[in-house]
Order: structure tokens, then C-alpha cells, then sequence
């Protein structure tokens, strides 16, 4: 089979398109006819050895799929050959075939396509944790988001219309804000061209937001915080830009705000139950029609290292996905 590899950490340039050897399951594991794998920031930062998990290397990246159940391992009985299926699977994705973790495997929604499968669950499963159990964002609230207009940021602005938030979306372009308000946004900020507090302070009446959803990082992280609304709530969901922020503990003082770390992979793993839960939550929404990833773009396997530069360089509307069989 085919796969993207990983040989040496270090940019997406370095990345390789190779011959290896399919994969085989073993006791509790699946093994996936890839057919589409969603592309996400994670995989920027994996292969440079930045990421929370580090594989050995040769490795493929791609943490997200769907596709075919081709085997299954020992000990697995909720799926068979010939099933429809997406699966969480860290690294591993862009290929032909994988092997994920059965657990870790569900089925593909009817109606739902290969490549809105691969690029649902981790943007919307994110976002759905962070609104619901991390902010706990309650209807008639404001909510900014920053980066608005990226996967993570999508996902954002739907959850939150659908929670029944008034929804003001950040980001750094016309274009890109125009698909913010597409998606639902009540109201957008292009902190390109806007100085972002003052925007804020008028779109809130001075009161500013109830939550900030932040996957960025960087420079916009204080100024956002600055502005939080009393007892605020400050999603700490990645860092697009890079940078770590260092923030003024007296900001969160100031405003009895509050600053909340959201890791949606770490969750997954506590509670077998409450993650049922929420994937029946996430298919819900997607079968009613209140959310639909925005799909602006696919790639063929070779070009892999086109579609992380993409990520990093955060030229990316929405999602995008690899097309191992394109």
C-alpha cells in the first residue's frame, strides 16, 4: 500500500510518498480501507516532534479517517468486513489502509460521505466538549471565536448557534468571514484590518463576551482576555499561531474570569460512557442538519505536504481532507 511518510521530524517538506507494507490487526483492533483523512493542526506538529504524543519513527500522520472495515483482530465483534466506519486513530492516516484501536472506531451516519466523515469528529467533538462541559455555555450568551474561520473555529460557530449563543467570530479576512457568517455568525471581526477590543467592546455593549473560544493563541489571546466579559470563561483550545501566550494572572482577578483548558483527546479515554454520550450527541447534530463541516478542499496522498503548509499557514477555510484512493 501507499502511505505518507514521516522519516525524520521536521516540516511537511520533508515528508515522503512510499511502498510499505499493509498493516495487520491484532486482538481488539480494526483494519481500515482509508478513504479519506481529515487533516487537522495536530498533524502539523507531530511530525516536527511538538505534539503530546511522539511515535517511533517511519511514521504516517493523520490522526482521523474513514473508510471500509477491510479485518478485524481477536476479540472484535461490533464490526466486519465491509463496514462503513471513521475512527480516531492519533497517527496513521495518510494511507491507503490503517489499523485503529475498536473502541476508538464507530460507524459512518448514513447520508454522511467518506470525506465529511474524516473531518466531523475531532473539530466538532472538540468543540462540543469545550462548549458544553468546559464553558458550560448557557442560551442567550456571547460567545467570540477566534480563528473563526478554520475547522476547530467552524465547528465553534454552529455548536454555539445551536446552543442558542449569539456568536461574534474573529478572523483575519473578508473572505474568510464570509464563510463565518454562512455558518451562522451573528456578528464578525476582521482583526486584520479592526482593532479587535474596540470591536468587541462595541458588538457587547462594553459588557464584553460570557466565552472566548480560542484556538489560536498568540498575540490575540490577551487582547481577547482583556476584553472577557464578568466571570467570563477563556477556552484554551490550541495554538495556531505558535506562540504560547504568558497572560497577566490579574487579568482573570480583574474580571473573576476564568481561563479552561480543553483536551478533548485526554477526555475521550476517562469515560467510555460519557463519550458514547457525546459521539451520540455530535451524529445528532450532524443527521438534524444543524451543523456540516464546510469541505473547501481535497488532496491526493502526494500531496500531503502541500495540504500541512497549508494548515500551518493557516490558508485553510474550513476543512480539507487527503484522498489516499484519489
Amino acid at each position: 500500500m501507499k502511505a505518507v511518510l514521516c522519516k525524520d521530524w521536521g516540516l511537511p517538506e520533508t515528508l515522503v510518498v512510499e511502498e510499505v507494507a499493509s498493516p495487520v490487526a491484532g486482538a481488539g483492533e480494526v483494519l481500515i480501507e482509508v478513504h479519506a483523512a481529515g487533516v487537522n493542526f495536530p498533524d502539523t506538529l507531530i511530525i516536527q516532534k511538538k505534539y503530546q504524543y511522539q511515535p517511533p519513527l517511519p511514521f504516517s500522520p493523520g490522526g482521523e479517517v474513514a473508510g471500509v472495515v477491510k479485518a478485524v483482530g481477536e476479540g472484535v465483534t461490533a464490526f466486519r468486513p465491509g463496514d462503513r466506519v471513521l475512527a480516531s486513530c492519533t497517527w496513521g492516516g495518510y494511507a491507503e489502509e490503517v489499523v485503529a484501536k475498536a473502541e476508538r472506531v464507530m460507524p459512518v451516519p448514513d447520508g454522511m460521505d467518506f470525506v465529511t466523515a474524516s473531518a466531523y469528529v475531532l473539530a466538532y467533538g472538540t468543540s462540543l466538549h469545550a462548549l458544553k462541559d468546559r464553558a458550560r455555555l448557557a442560551a442567550g450568551e456571547t460567545m467570540l471565536v477566534l480563528g473563526a474561520a478554520g475547522g476547530v473555529g467552524i465547528s465553534a460557530i454552529e455548536i454555539g448557534k445551536a446552543m442558542g449563543a449569539r456568536v461574534i467570530a474573529a478572523a483575519s479576512s473578508e473572505d474568510k468571514l464570509a464563510l463565518c457568517r454562512e455558518r451562522g455568525a451573528d456578528e464578525t471581526i476582521n482583526y486584520g484590518s479592526e482593532d479587535l477590543r474596540e470591536r468587541i467592546k462595541a458588538l457587547t455593549g462594553g459588557k464584553g463576551p460570557d466565552v472566548i473560544y480560542d484556538p489560536v493563541g498568540g498575540a490575540y489571546t490577551e487582547l481577547a482576555f482583556r476584553s472577557i466579559g464578568w466571570e467570563g470563561r477563556h477556552l484554551v483550545v490550541g495554538f495556531a499561531a505558535g506562540e504560547i501566550p504568558r497572560l497577566p494572572l490579574n487579568l482573570a482577578l480583574l474580571k473573576s474570569a476564568s481561563l479552561v483548558g480543553v483536551f478533548w483527546g485526554a477526555f475521550l479515554q476517562r469515560d467510555q460512557a460519557v463519550t458514547r454520550r457525546h459521539l451520540d450527541d455530535l451524529f445528532e447534530l450532524y443527521t438534524s442538519g444543524k451543523v456540516k463541516p464546510p469541505i473547501t478542499r481535497t488532496y491526493r496522498l502526494e500531496e500531503a505536504a502541500q495540504a500541512l503548509r497549508d494548515v500551518m499557514e493557516r490558508r485553510v477555510k474550513g476543512k480539507v481532507a487527503i484522498v489516499p484512493r484519489g
